[in-house]
């Protein structure tokens, strides 16, 4: 398959090492100054200098940290699987607190958007591997309190991302290698689920689109990062069956005209520049 966007990749931060580890990101952020922010096994919560030469362990929330979104004043929202509950970061005064009350129903917590009107966060559900269940979550950014905007039955719903007119919500179902798409109705509420990239041959994590309208996939397994695009034609970015290099990438995030990717499998951040280019939502 071609590969026409892919210029080179290397290892970006290498925590295998040292005083501090980053220990098997998932998810990652970039924030407005630039810094790359991931989370670890443990509940950490990273910040990695932008030009990668140290990172520091901020917080954590003591469970498992998942997917993670920055707000306009620079908070950063992080999806926790041991609470099953989403943590509310003030980067300014370092202050970690649980945003949501775990009692309210969510099971795995994997993955945050900021809706149109950046007042909800609208979050994926994994449930139970291979199981299943609902849903999309809309959780109010100033109470914490949600409820299901979505109760369709997503096989492990995983990473979001709007399409570019931001009329429809694209969810990765993992475990069955597709993504399908919520439209948005007039009222934000959401529409019937419908299939929008099937028959992957690809276990799909992270989604993010560049400026063009491109939608860059993140494959758990095999380890690699797909493209598809404005014509509806999939191809491979990078792949690397070895899975060194890129090992079990889970989300992605671009910053200017470079990608980064957690590797869930190892202990680094992957860093692959590309000809394209996304401004990105902060």
């Amino acid at each position: 398959m071609q590969n026409d966007l892919f210029v080179d990749a290397h290892v970006f931060i290498d925590g295998t090492l040292g005083k501090v580890r980053l220990s098997h990101p998932e998810g990652i952020a970039i924030a407005a100054d630039g810094s790359i922010w991931c989370g670890g096994d443990r509940g950490e919560i990273y910040r990695i200098e932008p030009d990668g030469s140290s990172f520091d362990l901020i917080a954590s929330t003591g469970g498992f940290s998942l997917g993670m979104a920055f707000d306009a004043d620079s908070n950063l929202y992080v999806c926790d699987l041991g609470s099953s509950s989403v943590f509310k970061l003030n980067t300014t005064n370092g202050v970690l607190s649980q945003h949501t009350n775990p009692n309210l129903g969510m099971k795995v917590p994997n993955y945050p958007v900021w809706d149109r009107q950046r007042n909800r966060l609208l979050v994926s559900d994994s449930n139970s591997p291979k199981i299943p269940g609902p849903g999309i979550w809309s959780i109010d950014v100033q109470t914490g309190v949600g409820s299901l905007w979505s109760d369709e039955a997503f096989d492990f719903a995983n990473g979001l991302a709007f399409t570019p007119d931001g009329n429809s919500l694209l969810v990765v179902e993992s475990w069955g290698k597709i993504i399908s798409k919520i439209d948005i109705e007039s009222d934000g509420s959401a529409g019937k689920k419908s299939l929008y990239l099937g028959n992957l041959g690809a276990i799909p994590d992270g989604l993010a689109f560049d400026d063009f309208g491109n939608l860059f996939i993140a494959c758990y397994e095999p380890s690699q990062i797909m493209v598809l695009d404005r014509s509806g034609k999939l191809n491979i970015l990078i792949q690397d069956l070895d899975a060194h290099l890129l090992c079990h990438p889970t989300n992605i995030a671009f910053r200017g005209s470079s990608i980064f990717a957690t590797n869930l499998g190892r202990w680094h951040i992957t860093k692959i520049n590309t000809t394209t280019t996304s401004k990105g939502l902060i």
